[in-house]
């Protein structure tokens, strides 16, 4: 299947999910669970994919003091990015003051379900040891069943170390995995074909679910958070896109599918085989790709970075709270820290944010209020997040000299 074929169908499934859940919402709710084999589909490619192709990269490349450099080099960039993320989130949260003359009735139940996310273990034990203690994995098959990511990353560094160091011997287990992974990657291939439906029943599922109504009600909000964001991506995005010489435009076209994936399915793990590959097509070498993709969707959650600047100003301009720009550097410095290394929890940006409103003595009654129009703004920041882990991946690919730029010119978008 051609790209710009897949591209049409999936664009087709979001308007006849939205056209199904407008008109018939008691049938809409009841196709999630297309969505949900879908999902199930994409979750048990993503482990034996990202291990293959990172152990094949990092051995093959024979070099774990280059290994090194890349990983500090990742982890620079993405702090940098995300911390712009944040300004960004602040900024335009102060300019919209979506929180000023808000008025909205609160679900009872959405309120419980937020007491109980900001007092989740990840607040409480603090998010700087549990993100060093989830780093490795006690077993790498429960790992791989959670689709824990980081904790596979390790495994995979560790076991592709243990190759480089026993050498010829290896060969035959590094052959295996480099079949292995293009296997995983021509079996991504024929599960893309299922996307279409998956997309649909997500999309009628939520428009069924909330009504197009919803939209009116938290107009506000929703603009505020998709504004920061095309203006993160218009200004950010595109500056980086020209200081390492690559074509914005040429880059959108080339994440176009994985981007409709994660914006359609809120779900980063929907996109990350697709985006991997078009990454590869894009000229990005191989370790490159499979070393900094899965490692920014613990460090580099641009898009929920900014979300959460944005939802705490939100959060506090409700209850007529306004900030002093000392406080909101404060807010901005402890954000830095609580939004990473949590990307496995469900509805992870609102467990930070209702967490960091707590620590902080601030009522978490925004959280339950954004609680009720989550789906439509996790659509939102998964895309941007999405979106910025591949363009880490062609920034690093650069700083490398692992970025084929010819190959770039000429990518042609098929799979």
């Amino acid at each position: 299947m051609k790209s710009s074929k897949l591209t049409l169908f999936i664009i087709i499934a979001l308007v006849l999910g939205i056209l199904t859940g407008k008109c018939f919402p008691d049938f809409a709710v009841k196709t999630d669970i297309l969505a949900h084999v879908f999902l199930n589909m994409i979750k048990m490619v993503i482990a034996p994919l990202l291990f293959s192709t990172l152990v094949v990269g990092i051995a093959g490349h024979g070099s774990i003091k280059h290994l090194g450099k890349l990983g500090i080099k990742s982890i620079i960039y993405f702090e940098i990015v995300t911390t712009f993320a944040l300004v960004f989130g602040l900024v335009v949260a102060n300019i919209l003051k979506p929180g000023i003359g808000f008025s909205a009735s609160i679900d009872p139940a959405s309120m419980k379900i937020v007491e109980a996310m900001s007092g989740s273990a990840f607040v409480t034990d603090g998010s700087l040891s549990n993100l060093f203690l989830n780093i490795f994995p006690s077993s790498i098959i429960q790992a791989m069943a959670v689709g824990n990511l980081l904790q596979i990353v390790t495994f995979s560094i560790i076991f592709a170390t243990a190759i480089c160091a026993i050498g010829e011997k290896a060969r035959p287990v590094l052959n295996i995995l480099t079949s292995l992974s293009e296997i995983m990657f021509k079996f991504t291939e024929i599960v893309m074909y299922f996307a279409p439906f998956g997309i649909y029943g997500a999309i009628a599922a939520t428009v069924g679910h909330n009504g197009l109504g919803i939209l009116s009600n938290y107009a506000k909000v929703i603009f505020g958070l998709y504004t920061a964001l095309f203006l993160f991506v218009a200004i950010v995005f595109t500056t980086i896109c020209k200081i390492i010489k690559v074509p914005f435009l040429k880059f959108l076209k080339q994440i176009m599918e994985p981007l409709l994936l994660a914006f359609s399915t809120s779900s980063s793990e929907a996109a990350l085989p697709k985006a991997m590959k078009n990454m590869e097509d894009f000229g990005v070498s191989k370790n490159v790709v499979g070393f900094v993709i899965p490692l920014g969707y613990t460090f580099d959650l641009t898009g929920s970075t900014l979300y959460l600047a944005l939802g705490f100003i939100f959060s506090v301009q409700i209850l007529g709270i306004d900030l002093s720009l000392a406080q909101q550097i404060t807010v901005m410095l402890i954000l830095m820290i609580t939004s990473k290394g949590v990307a496995g929890v469900p509805r992870v940006s609102l467990v930070v944010l209702a967490g960091t409103l707590s620590s902080m003595g601030y009522p978490i009654i925004g959280v339950a209020i954004l609680l009720g129009i989550d789906q439509i703004l996790d659509m939102g920041r998964t895309a941007i997040n999405l979106m910025g882990n591949c363009l880490a991946a062609v920034v690093i690919g650069s700083w490398e000299k692992e970025l084929d730029y010819n190959k770039m010119l000429n990518a042609d978008n098929e799979n």
